[in-house]
């Protein structure tokens, strides 16, 4: 099955950048859907952004509208997530993951089958 390994968390002061990135190997199809989530210590792992492979749209949870963007580079199999103006609320565990619905950009985590083993991100005030 398709592997998914996370790269670029780290230690960020407010307000500043970090550009997360989610490598793919292994069999992959032409339509499916990826997305980022994160788990703070303590709370439920949520939903931060996700993106139709094949199209190319997205959706973002509201809480880093205008602040992160999510993007894929088709022929490296890779995906991004571009985070600015960081906060020290941003700080968790940093997830992607992939399911196989070529349509639907779904919230759940549920719906979500294969996922990366995550990448610590750190935000200091």
């Amino acid at each position: 099955q398709v592997q998914l390994v996370e790269s670029g968390g780290g230690l960020v002061q407010a307000g500043g950048s970090l550009r997360l990135s989610c490598a793919a190997s292994g069999r992959t199809s032409s339509n499916y859907v990826m997305g980022w989530f994160r788990q703070a210590p303590g709370k439920e792992r949520e939903f931060v952004a996700g993106i139709r492979w094949s199209g190319g749209s997205t959706d973002y949870a509201d809480f880093v509208k205008g602040r992160f963007t999510i993007s894929r580079d088709n022929a490296k199999k890779t995906m991004y997530l571009q985070m600015n103006s960081l906060k020290p609320d941003d700080t968790a565990v940093y997830y992607c993951a992939k399911d196989l619905s070529p349509w639907i950009i779904s919230k759940n985590p549920r719906a979500y089958e294969i996922w990366g083993q995550g990448t610590q991100v750190t935000v200091s005030s």
